[in-house]
């Protein structure tokens, strides 16, 4: 696997495409963090690390409505390996006008594109979500 974060959205998009109700990964604190944006935002349910085999194993529950249809729409990987993507905190790109969210990499740590505004914080495009 050369791109944990790409496949770390595949899964997602994957699980959410099959209803199923929880996915199962390879534990890392970047993965981590993506997945607690995506749990504050709303767009996941829990996320939660457990070990298995010595080896740790990021869980993560998609969530659903009344009706089974999930709360992520889409989800795309914006920076890749090829063409890394950058921003200043004023240029931030609001998806979907303000109904998505933008995850970025900041000198602080990975943010949701509101709280990087807020902050005052630039960085790499990670990925965004609608």
């Amino acid at each position: 696997m050369n791109d944990p974060i790409s496949d770390l959205l595949t899964r997602i998009r994957n699980a959410v495409r099959a209803r199923h109700a929880r996915t199962d990964m390879p534990h890392s604190r970047l993965k981590e963090a993506i997945a607690g944006i995506l749990k504050s935002e709303g767009y996941i349910g829990d996320v939660s690390v457990v070990e298995k085999g010595g080896f740790k194993t990021l869980r993560l529950a998609m969530r659903y409505d009344s009706e089974g249809n999930s709360f992520l729409s889409g989800i795309e990987r914006v920076s890749r390996q090829g063409k890394r993507v950058y921003t200043g905190h004023a240029d931030i790109p609001k998806v979907m006008g303000g109904l998505g969210v933008t995850i970025l990499s900041t000198p602080k740590g990975m943010m949701s594109g509101r709280a990087a505004r807020k902050a005052g914080l630039g960085g790499e495009i990670v990925c965004q979500v609608w």
